[in-house]
């Protein structure tokens, strides 16, 4: 056991979000927490973590919090903790901190031929470094950092000068190096790109100790957790199995609540009505006052939560466009005055169709939405929309909205004719509904806000949706509204999302942004082949190199050159070659410590010396062989 929580409650204003919450957190779970916007997740992850504490309740409802001694958490806050004046690299090295100052200690007594008094010390620190793997420090910071998404010409960059997400990425990179018994992640995913996501996947499947991971991404879930945990109406229910597994479950749950709930009703109904005809009746009022006892003793059934879903969305538009709705060609973006994000881009656009913009942070997919809408300029090429084209568009940065109107102002400020009743009722639909609809906007959740742009985008009719990301901070039900209403819409759909599930069910055709240059693919399943078919080839032929296949020939993935096969031959030769130097190293190493252990030798100072240079040649040369075989390997 990590950790276990008994008896946890909160109320917030006078609304209890948990209620007599209990957890318990094995070594090797594997846990996702799930619930709609709001519903107390991030308020148990911080009692969970002690940034916060449950309301006190009398015996024997108190709550409880037990902790294994030894056990760390680790927990990705909103506020990242880094040291905005340290460089990339001084912040991951700051996690082995401890074991750097034994390497200084260790140096300082091989300075001093290591006396006598301290030769015990300087075994015991050495098997302390071997133990924690400290000759692996370099090679476990460059295998994080460079799955985040740091490659090295990055590392020497100031925290400061970050933009948020690269700091939270960062954030959860010096996360995983410290790797506590239990990682606790909220929302995880929402700043990383697609082949982050996939690595930070693949790296969290063999994470040797305990995940409880809050997640919309429904994808992201089914590959990682065991066990779902979900919160409703403050109760926290625990179901064996993956996302997939747990709606199954949950359906069945619903089913079996709803039919005892019905049937209690009807209990209630026949004991109520047997009371009140017979509570006044001489021969018969003991009866019905054991009736009543029966009836106020009676644990009462919660009628349960139906599969309805949380927000009602519909996009609909009044005229229908021309057929050949958008010509794009050669098309160059450029950010600031020298960095171009795509040379070149050329693609023409049907009515109907749903064209979907993939590629890594920073490569250029919000540009190129915001330069084919008019609002960023273009430094070569030709854009041209056909006629009766209205857009609607979904902006992620929220700069849509003055942060300091209602919920009621924002839809007001543009539509002043509709009353407030028309615009609680249009609130209402996205589930913007009570007091909530005079909170200010800056107030409110992500998802909220999100929710209030879809509103607003149904009152604009566009014939066209520009969205990008629409389902980052939505909770599983609105996704689920969301993708529905997108799939059923008829008109034409272009969209930046790295919602798997979104990609794979919308998506007809994807535009992919890779190293300044575009590729189409004819659906999502064809977009992740030809990324796995492209990393297989360890030298692919660039666009412009000497004698590179042009336009539609660099589709063909599959395509390698003699000295490409001749590479990854000789690749492979090399990794095999490595792996017996690293065991023989590996063996050579242990006979040392073992001398190193054995009281004769240590008693002998000339040999004790020799020793030692002999153990720091062959631990170099293991960690050489390391990097290469990760490297190789990688």
């Amino acid at each position: 056991m990590i950790i276990s929580v008994e008896n946890i409650s909160k109320f917030y204003g006078g609304n209890q979000v948990l209620k007599n919450v209990a957890l318990t957190v094995e070594d090797s779970d594997r846990i996702g927490l799930i619930g709609i916007n709001g519903c107390g997740k991030s308020t148990l992850l911080r009692i969970i973590t002690g940034q916060e504490i449950p309301d006190k309740q009398p015996e024997p409802q108190e709550a409880r919090i037990s902790k294994s001694k030894n056990a760390a958490i680790g927990f990705l806050a909103q506020n990242s903790g880094l040291d905005g004046g340290n460089t990339i690299t001084a912040e991951m090295t700051s996690v082995f901190r401890d074991l750097l100052e034994i390497v200084q200690r260790l140096e300082e007594l091989r300075a001093s031929n290591i006396p006598e008094e301290f030769a015990e010390e300087y075994s015991r620190k050495t098997a302390f470094f071997e133990a924690n793997d400290g000759y692996l420090i370099d090679v476990k910071i460059n295998k994080i950092l460079s799955g985040m998404g740091f490659p090295p010409e990055t590392r020497e960059r100031v925290i400061r000068t970050l933009s948020g997400g690269e700091r939270t990425r960062l954030a959860l990179a010096k996360l995983l190096l410290e790797n506590p018994s239990l990682l606790i992640l909220d929302e995880p995913t929402n700043h990383l790109d697609f082949d982050t996501i996939l690595w930070l996947e693949e790296y969290l499947r063999d994470y040797k100790g305990a995940l409880l991971i809050v997640s919309h991404d429904r994808y992201f879930l089914d590959k990682l957790i065991t066990s779902t945990c979900e919160i409703e109406r403050g109760i926290l229910r625990r179901f064996k199995g993956n996302y997939t597994a747990f709606a199954a479950q949950k359906e069945e749950f619903v089913t079996r609540q709803l039919k005892e709930y019905e049937a209690q009703q009807e209990e209630i109904a026949k004991l109520q009505d047997y009371i009140d005809r017979n509570l006044v009746r001489a021969s018969t009022s003991n009866m019905a006052k054991s009736r009543r006892k029966q009836l106020e003793a009676m644990e009462l059934i919660e009628k349960p939560v139906m599969f309805e879903k949380s927000a009602k969305i519909k996009f609909a538009y009044d005229r229908t466009p021309v057929k050949e709705l958008l010509t794009v060609e050669d098309l160059k973006l450029v950010v600031g005055e020298n960095n171009v994000l795509v040379d070149s881009v050329s693609f023409g656009l049907r009515r109907g169709e749903k064209l979907a913009v993939v590629g890594a942070n920073g490569s250029g997919k919000s540009t190129l939405l915001r330069v084919i809408q008019g609002i960023l300029p273009y430094s070569r090429g030709f854009l041209r929309w056909g006629d009766y084209v209205k857009t609607a568009y979904f902006e992620q940065a929220n700069d849509y909205f003055n942060m300091d109107d209602t919920c009621m102002n924002a839809v007001h400020r543009l539509y002043p004719r509709m009353t407030e009743l028309e615009v609680r009722s249009l609130l209402g639909s996205v589930r913007i509904v009570g007091e909530n609809v005079y909170k200010k906007v800056g107030v409110i959740s992500g998802g909220e806000r999100a929710k209030l742009r879809f509103a607003i985008m149904m009152l604009e009719r566009g014939n066209v949706l520009i969205l990008d990301e629409p389902t980052n901070h939505l909770d599983i039900d609105t996704r689920e509204v969301l993708e529905s209403a997108l799939f059923e819409f008829d008109g034409t759909i272009i969209f930046v999302s790295h919602d798997r599930y979104l990609l794979h069910r919308l998506g007809t055709r994807v535009l992919e942004i890779a190293d300044n240059c575009v590729n189409f693919h004819d659906d999502f399943n064809n977009y992740i082949e030809a990324r796995r078919q492209r990393k297989n080839i360890e030298t692919p032929v660039g666009r412009d190199a000497p004698g590179a296949p042009k336009n539609d020939e660099t589709k063909n993935t599959n395509y390698r050159t003699k000295e490409q096969r001749a590479a990854e031959t000789k690749k492979r030769v090399r990794i095999s070659e490595l792996e017996a130097e690293i065991r023989r190293a590996e063996a050579t190493i242990a006979e040392l410590e073992a001398a190193l252990a054995d009281p004769e030798v240590c008693a002998d100072y000339q040999l004790l010396g020799e020793k030692v240079e002999l153990f720091e040649q062959e631990k170099k040369r293991l960690s050489e062989l390391s990097d290469e075989w990760l490297l190789l390997s990688e």
